[in-house]
């Protein structure tokens, strides 16, 4: 009698190996090197320099910190942080404490590289917010200030 089910003539190590393939492959960060103490990049014999791995990732977080969300076209409206909007509400410090971390996470979590952050801490100047915290990553941690 024939089955109303199909037949399929699979082998299991190739369906196995065809996810395999499919996953994401994940590639080192990388960024062009950042001079922080002059706010601009690094140059040698007039060329950019480019950084790998946990320095790639400190610089990244440093601009993605830095950059507005949605302001400028040429990044992502993903790309970028919301943390300002804190800044001259008249909140309290618990209140922004709490929210300039979920913000802070929320930026951070479009990098793959970042896992998560701990020892976040921030301070508040009149109209300035100082934020550190290590940024626990698949290469390492590093410690931001921004």
């Amino acid at each position: 009698m024939n089955s109303v089910l199909p037949k399929a003539n699979l082998n299991l190590s190739t369906v196995i190996a065809s996810f395999s393939d499919k996953q994401k492959e994940v590639t080192m960060p990388k960024e062009y090197a950042w001079d922080f103490d002059k706010n601009d990049f690094k140059l040698k014999d007039g060329k950019f320099q480019i950084v790998e791995g946990i320095e790639a990732l400190k610089i990244w977080v440093w601009k993605a910190l830095k950059t507005s969300r949605a302001t400028y076209p040429i990044y992502s409206s993903t790309y970028g942080q919301e943390i300002e909007k804190l800044v001259g509400n008249g909140l309290s410090k618990s209140l922004i404490e709490s929210e300039a971390k979920r913000l802070t996470l929320e930026c951070l979590k479009e990098n793959e590289h970042i896992l998560s952050i701990k020892n976040f801490k921030v301070s508040k100047e009149k109209d300035l917010l100082n934020i550190s915290f290590t940024a626990v990553t698949d290469c390492g941690e590093v410690i931001i200030d921004v």
